[in-house]
C-alpha cells in the first residue's frame, strides 16, 4: 500500500492549508484513516481521524481549527487546516488505522508544512 500525502506548504500565522491523502495498492478494508503529525525533535502522533461513518476526532491542540473530511470506502481523507500557528509546523503523514490510532501501512513521505512570519 502507498500513501500520498500532499498540499503542504509555507503560511503565515492565521493562514489556512488543504492537505489530501490518498492510499493505494491492494488494499482490502479500511476502517478509519488519520493524520498525524511530526514536529522537529518530537515523536509522531495522531492530530486527527476520521471512521467509516464519518465519526471524527480532534486533539485539543487543533479542536476548532482543523476539519478532517474523505471518503474512507476510497481511501482518500482531506485535512482542512484553518487559523494555523507557529506550532502547526511539522510534517504532515497520514495513514489507514487498524484501531484507534495504531497505523496499518508503511508510511509515506509525508507533507510538510510550514507556519512562519
Amino acid at each position: 500500500v502507498q500513501l500520498q500525502a500532499s498540499g503542504g506548504g509555507v503560511v503565515q500565522p492565521g493562514g489556512s492549508l488543504r492537505l489530501s491523502c490518498q492510499a493505494s495498492g491492494r488494499i482490502f478494508s479500511t476502517n478509519a484513516m488519520g493524520w498525524y503529525c511530526q514536529a522537529p525533535g518530537k515523536q509522531r502522533e495522531l492530530v486527527v481521524r476520521i471512521g467509516r461513518f464519518a465519526d471524527a476526532y480532534y486533539a485539543e491542540s487543533v479542536k476548532g481549527r482543523f476539519t478532517i473530511s474523505g471518503d474512507i470506502a476510497r481511501n482518500t481523507v482531506y485535512l482542512q487546516m484553518n487559523s494555523l500557528k507557529l506550532d502547526d509546523t511539522a510534517v504532515y503523514y497520514c495513514n489507514r488505522l487498524i484501531d484507534w490510532a495504531s497505523p496499518i501501512d508503511s508510511w509515506g513521505q509525508g507533507t510538510l508544512v510550514t507556519v512562519s512570519s
